[in-house]
């Protein structure tokens, strides 16, 4: 008897909720639906106010103040870890050592990311090679980065935990050096070649372009790279590992990817005749290259594949940290306010919008393999454009609106 007195005071309270429109609701813990209403979970019982649904310029307004507070917070944040050149995330640290060269252009620095060599060897070999990175490559303009590896270790560029720690150093850039998001490059060499190899495509979304020299590619896929311009550089006689043969394989196999997807794949390979390990920085035409392009955070078309390193989003993508199995891949395409979903190996995903995605005032429709599985007005909030601000810690990726899909 007392479960049905439950049961009949929560069918009341949702009534009440249901009669005063969207300005009230009973706070659930279930997700929102494409007006922006809390819907599923069990009801908690009392009345909260409903998330306001935005227009455009009223998102627009609270973009500028949530960019203000993140840019104040961050900057408060980092302040210790650019004073002291060390990034910190959970136990691991990135030492740091930077340049500024060049005048800054009128839409903000660039930011080169250059990993050093070494590996499986004594600390103070790793710092050695460190101590070398930093002086080895000079952009025309630009903040220079070369951080020492937290690990001293064969695979000391590629372990859990950089992802984290590349994003704060580029969050701290942006409010520090003036850095451009869209303007960020990554580079390494030898052990940092492996790194530009791995943290390319996981960090895809992050990279306006990167460039590999002299590194091993240990079996990554190179499916992310699809928005990202990438080059190879390799010595013809650099043997050790196979190097050299990989190189040419991988640059083959980006070939491959570019002539099925045109719009996509760009790079470049170099295997440099007469040179082994060392080329004598001819591949220092790499910066000039890679300076070419800006990061295009809001793609028509996104590839994604895991590795096994999680990444719960990329680009406009989401998934749930549950959801989450190494390999698995979607692809996604957007054409004004059609979503299509070519493939997804996720039970579900959640797709992020903005006014320079869609026309958010229309309905939105998501397709998969063709079939229409959503058609709906998506609702602008300021509480999506604080999380996503918040959680990707990226200007760019603060998205006024988002929906989930459930994969058939």
């Amino acid at each position: 008897m007392k479960k049905f007195y439950l049961l009949l005071l929560a069918a009341i309270l949702l009534a009440s909720c249901l009669s005063c429109g969207n300005r009230y609701r009973v706070e659930c813990c279930g997700g929102q639906n494409s007006e922006g209403n809390e819907v599923g979970g069990f009801c908690k019982g009392r009345f909260v106010k409903a998330e306001k649904k935005l227009s455009r310029q009223e998102a627009a307004a609270a973009m500028a103040v949530l960019e203000k507070k993140w840019f104040d917070e961050t900057k408060k944040k980092y302040s210790s870890a650019i004073e002291n050149k060390v990034i910190e995330y959970n136990d691991l640290k990135l030492k740091f050592a930077y340049r500024i060269c060049g005048e800054k252009p009128a839409d903000g620095r660039s930011l080169y990311i250059s990993m050093h060599g070494g590996g499986s060897i004594a600390a103070s070999g790793n710092d050695s090679q460190w101590r070398n990175q930093i002086n080895l490559y000079t952009p025309s303009e630009g903040v220079y980065v070369a951080p020492r590896a937290p690990w001293d270790a064969w695979n000391m560029w590629f372990q859990d935990g950089l992802c984290e720690l590349f994003e704060q150093l580029i969050q701290a850039a942006v409010v520090y050096w003036d850095v451009n998001p869209d303007k960020v490059y990554l580079m390494g060499y030898s052990a940092g070649g492996d790194g530009a190899y791995k943290m390319s495509p996981r960090m895809a979304d992050r990279w306006a372009a990167a460039s590999m020299m002299a590194g091993h590619p240990n079996g990554v896929s190179m499916l992310n790279l699809r928005n990202t311009p990438f080059m190879i550089w390799m010595g013809a006689n650099d043997s050790s590992f196979n190097r050299n043969g990989m190189a040419a394989e991988y640059g083959k196999l980006l070939d491959d990817l570019q002539a099925n997807d045109p719009g996509g794949y760009i790079h470049e390979t170099h295997i440099v005749a007469d040179k082994g390990h060392w080329m004598d920085l001819e591949d220092a035409a790499a910066l000039p290259w890679m300076a070419k392009y800006v990061r295009e955070p809001y793609p028509d078309k996104v590839v994604w594949c895991q590795d096994d390193v999680a990444r719960m989003s990329f680009y406009w993508l989401a998934i749930d940290k549950c959801d989450y199995k190494n390999g698995a891949t979607v692809i996604a395409e957007r054409k004004g306010n059609v979503i299509d979903i070519i493939q997804c190996d996720y039970p579900k995903i959640t797709i992020y919008l903005n006014d320079a995605m869609c026309n958010l005032d229309k309905p939105v429709t998501v397709c998969y393999k063709g079939r229409k599985i959503y058609k709906g007005r998506v609702a602008r909030t300021e509480k999506t454009m604080s999380n996503t601000l918040f959680a990707s810690g990226d200007l760019r990726y603060m998205f006024p609106a988002a929906v989930e899909v459930k994969i058939p």
